[in-house]
């Protein structure tokens, strides 16, 4: 499972849960998941998906280091030794959160070798890599060979788990005495464009959200062992043994106008959201769609002045007691 980068709503591609690598999208576009027509996609294209992931990590890493020193000076937090990114992607949030702890060992966890030779490059060229591992698995088959930890970074990879309890569950018995459970789930639908963008109906991205809704719900009914939960997660956290700690919502806000690199990545993860969500957009906003991301087009996201990348991200805290 994978996460990065992140997104606690449902808006955002993923490498397949038993690794899952967000990629910002509305259509919350699995690359291992099934399209509306139920093809699994099989042809992933690493070189190209790996680089958008990181943009995509990157442009969220304030987010992402403001909640890891959340964490980090909470009074009930323990010493941190050993962490574990599940669902790391390409590490972009596994490096920070070896540089938030500096003294402790940090396990990126994914199911893809690419996106981990990526993590491992990346923590290499940060200097971290004496405290850094990789390890391949696929969950829940995988959770006996995670090892204890400190703190478990879940970054959007929960809900990529069938049975999300009983994932919970196996997260809260790798804790030691005093250790932490970090859920990235929730957030806001990320927002990039204003709701009267001149062309077409009104509220495209509402549109285009609750066609990433359906498309989710898709997906969940297709996971292994999938069971419906009420996504109460402090809840969750009690029914499985943890004490929920506090949940805070970090937010990125790039206003218009937008660098180069980010409107870069707006126009990449519009791109993708276009393809997957496919049969699900009407053909009205399908036709504004292409005119968005036709570069010669004046009204697309090329050349918009008023393209901006506003999101949050929501993290959920989950400790184990001490004895």
């Amino acid at each position: 499972m994978s996460s990065h980068a992140g997104h606690g709503h449902h808006d955002a591609p993923a490498t397949p849960v038993h690794a899952h690598a967000h990629a910002h999208a509305h259509a919350h576009a699995h690359a291992h998941a099934h399209g509306p027509g139920g093809d699994p996609a099989t042809d992933i294209d690493w070189d190209v998906l790996g680089p958008l992931l990181e943009q995509e990590a990157e442009l969220n890493a304030a987010q992402y280091e403001e909640a890891a020193r959340w964490i980090a000076a909470l009074p009930t937090a323990p010493k941190i030794r050993r962490v574990l990114d599940v669902g790391s992607g390409p590490g972009v949030v596994s490096c920070l959160l070896a540089e938030v702890f500096p003294e402790a060992e940090v396990v990126a966890v994914d199911a893809t070798p690419a996106l981990l030779e990526r993590a491992k490059n990346r923590a290499r060229r940060l200097g971290v890599i004496d405290r850094f591992q990789t390890l391949e698995a696929e969950l829940p088959e995988g959770f006996g060979r995670l090892g204890e930890a400190d703190l478990i970074w879940a970054g959007n990879s929960l809900h990529h788990l069938g049975d999300q309890r009983a994932a919970l569950a196996g997260f809260a018995g790798l804790l030691r005495p005093g250790g932490t459970v970090a859920l990235v789930e929730g957030g806001l639908p990320t927002r990039r464009l204003p709701r009267d963008i001149g062309i077409g109906q009104p509220g495209l991205e509402a549109r285009m959200g609750a066609a990433a809704a359906t498309r989710f719900e898709h997906m969940r009914s297709e996971l292994p062992g999938a069971k419906r939960e009420t996504e109460d997660w402090s809840a969750l956290f009690t029914a499985v043994g943890l004490v929920p700690q506090g949940t805070r919502s970090f937010l990125l806000d790039l206003p218009a106008p937008l660098s180069r690199p980010a409107r870069d990545h707006v126009v990449a993860s519009v791109t993708r959201e276009r393809e997957v969500l496919g049969e699900l957009l009407t053909a009205e906003d399908s036709a504004v769609l292409d005119r968005l991301l036709d570069p010669e087009d004046r009204e697309g996201l090329h050349h918009r002045p008023d393209v901006h990348l506003l999101a949050a991200r929501t993290v959920h805290l989950g400790r184990r007691d001490t004895p």
